[in-house]
């Protein structure tokens, strides 16, 4: 006579004891019957919310300390920065406010091209200051007058030699906010100026350029 199947279902497909306890946070309350599956369902649910809460908090305090984190800027870049806030607080903005005013006196705005150009204007105006403010705010100006040496840092004042071409150029190392390559200005931040800090009058520095690797020497560091 065959033995009696026993009417005990194996572990693995029973609910777990504490499935009462465990909810998924969207839809209805979990039904016990529904088996093992379904808390699982639910315990993925609070997993991935809690790293989704546990990524929000860690870019959070990324971006505090991203605003927080102090710029190096000269003392004339600095002062370059105050002059075009007040330009654009003080000037601009009242003139883009008048001119969206007048704009807006010619009637209808869905098809009023100057309005919407105005509009424009005014936001580009506008993220310019804050971001103006923000740089301004987490200044660190250096004193270039107290530095010295022959070693390359910043708001030092370089001039390089192409050893292909003997080409000579002169740049002076700056603060983001401040570089322009027109008037011999590099941020510090750029490839060149990262390649050249930290060495010295003599040495030769290689620079990976859209047209390919330069090789340069430093003839001369000053500190205007």
């Amino acid at each position: 006579m065959p033995a009696k199947r026993s009417a005990t279902k194996p572990a693995w497909l029973e609910p777990t004891a504490r499935l009462d306890v465990v909810r998924p946070l969207t839809g209805p309350k979990i039904n016990r019957r529904a088996g093992s599956h379904v808390e699982f369902k639910g315990l993925i649910e609070i997993e991935s919310v809690a790293r989704a809460r546990n990524f929000l908090a860690a870019r959070a305090r990324e971006g505090r300390k991203e605003m927080m984190e102090k710029v190096p800027m000269t003392a004339s870049g600095y002062a370059a920065l105050e002059v075009e806030l007040k330009q654009r607080q003080s000037v601009e903005r009242p003139r883009i406010i008048e001119h969206i005013a007048e704009a807006r006196s010619h009637g209808d705005l869905s098809e009023n091209a100057e309005y919407h150009a105005a509009k424009e204007e005014q936001s580009h105006n506008e993220g310019r200051i804050a971001e103006l403010e923000d740089k301004l705010a987490r200044a660190d100006i250096i004193d270039i007058s107290k530095l010295s040496g022959d070693t390359v840092k910043f708001g030092a004042t370089v001039t390089l030699v192409d050893e292909d071409t003997e080409k000579k150029a002169v740049w002076q190392i700056v603060g983001e906010p401040e570089a322009d390559a027109k008037k011999g200005r590099i941020s510090i931040t750029s490839p060149l100026a990262r390649a050249l800090i930290g060495k010295k009058k003599g040495s030769t520095v290689e620079v990976v350029a859209p047209g390919g690797a330069k090789a340069y020497e430093i003839t001369k560091v000053e500190w205007r």
